[in-house]
């Protein structure tokens, strides 16, 4: 695996899945194979658990790490080609990127979406330019359009948790007070699919997502009758892909409540946090013995090390 930036770049995905199940039995088994060789972090958003757990999972592999805030522990970054850098950013990020490979030996990157310019997320434009000149591989810590190391978490947590070889899969949409990217909910669908869960997606009208992502996925327009029967519920906000960015509705009835649950079949809930309680889900829902957030949560660090254990290995 020369880059992890989305499913594609997983060339065995089973073998992926099972090489993060070893991670998580036996986490210190190769304290060596990383030894000599850094992970750099470049981070042009906030970070909570992909900081912590992709930096521990560099650890358990013996990696040094260095992390750093775009903007505020580097100068800030040009994106734009040809522009006459007059403004605040003070380094282009063509520059950047060539050096920090020259300085690391993986380089993970995360970045948002603006939610201004569809075409211009959707082009990936920070973190193709990673890819394109640190000439190092590059793991996608989230982007604008996908987060590939929660998904590996999300389909972990699945695996761990099932009842059967094809559950029934809930993403449903919720709501939120800001508009949110569609990164998590693109990839979670990409991933599911891929996993061949039964994949249902609900969302009010309008929210549909970039089609790429939800090819032979049940979409449904009444959250109510897509969780009969679900065995799992994931829960997530994201704004208008066709009205991009923007947020088409306040419905506080998508909340999932414990009534909302009760329509499962025994149903888990997943949610990738941070959550917004009684927003999103109520407290009865995140604090019930049937809520796997924080199991997800700890998911984070396998699945990150065995993407680190796998580009280090071919290299």
């Amino acid at each position: 695996m020369q880059h992890f930036t989305k499913i594609a770049d997983v060339s065995n995905l089973s073998a992926l899945i099972e090489r993060a199940f070893e991670c998580k039995r036996s986490p210190h088994a190769w304290p060596s194979l990383g030894r000599g060789r850094t992970l750099g972090m470049v981070f042009f958003n906030p970070s909570l658990r992909t900081r912590v757990s992709t930096h521990r999972a560099a650890t358990l592999l013996g990696m040094d790490v260095i992390s750093m805030t775009v903007g505020d522990e580097t100068w800030q970054l040009e994106t734009r080609d040809g522009v006459e850098m007059d403004g605040p950013a003070a380094e282009h990020i063509r520059e950047a990127a060539a050096v920090l490979g020259r300085y690391v030996d993986v380089l993970g990157v995360r970045s948002f979406a603006h939610l201004r310019d569809r075409q211009e997320d959707y082009a990936e434009t920070i973190l193709e330019r990673f890819r394109a000149c640190a000439g190092v591989p590059i793991v996608s810590l989230e982007s604008a359009t996908r987060h590939p190391l929660q998904s590996l978490a999300d389909v972990l947590t699945i695996e761990q948790f099932k009842r059967r070889s094809r559950p029934r899969v809930v993403l449903t949409w919720a709501p939120h007070p800001k508009a949110l990217p569609q990164a998590v909910p693109n990839s979670f669908a990409e991933w599911a699919r891929a996993m061949d869960y039964e994949l249902v997606i609900a969302h009010p009208p309008g929210y549909e997502l970039d089609p790429q992502f939800t090819e032979g996925a049940t979409i449904s327009y009444d959250q109510d009758e897509a969780l009969d029967g679900a065995e799992f519920v994931y829960a997530k906000n994201w704004s208008s892909y066709r009205d991009y960015g923007k947020i088409l509705s306040q419905d506080r009835s998508w909340q999932i409540t414990p009534e909302k649950m009760a329509r499962t079949s025994d149903g888990y809930f997943l949610h990738c946090l941070p959550i917004r309680r009684n927003m999103i889900a109520s407290d009865a829902v995140l604090d019930s013995p049937r809520s796997l957030v924080i199991e997800q949560a700890a998911n984070r660090i396998p699945a990150a090390q065995a993407v680190l254990r796998t580009i280090l290995e071919t290299r």
